[in-house]
């Protein structure tokens, strides 16, 4: 497969590359599970923080939903005892998503 120039903002791995070592550090099933819930959890805080820009008192529902999100992230990694990946490369924090879209799709 041709690799454009956004692969090499990753290091020169493709997606599945990211996306394979990811899941090496998410085998545990409650890791899986907090990472099914809170990474979607995170991704529509963000959505809901943009729209509360124009929308008054929804940034409480925003960070909720943030801070829920991300404690279910942690909970997860306490059960897998490991660090979350982005401890080790920021880069991560961008293949939690796509992760996630694989695993809904049934890729992985």
């Amino acid at each position: 497969m041709k690799q454009n120039s956004a692969f090499k903002t990753f290091g020169g791995k493709s997606w599945n590359d990211w996306i394979d070592e990811y899941s090496h550090g998410h085998r545990h099933p409650v890791n899986r599970f907090c990472h099914s819930i809170g990474i979607p959890l995170i991704v529509f805080s963000l959505v809901i923080a943009l729209i509360s820009l124009f929308v008054s008192g929804l940034w409480i529902l925003a960070s909720l939903l943030f801070v829920t999100g991300w404690t279910l992230q942690f909970i997860g990694h306490g059960f897998e005892r490991k660090v979350p990946e982005f401890f080790r490369d920021w880069r991560f924090l961008f293949v939690g998503l796509r992760w996630w879209l694989a695993k809904v799709r049934g890729r992985i």
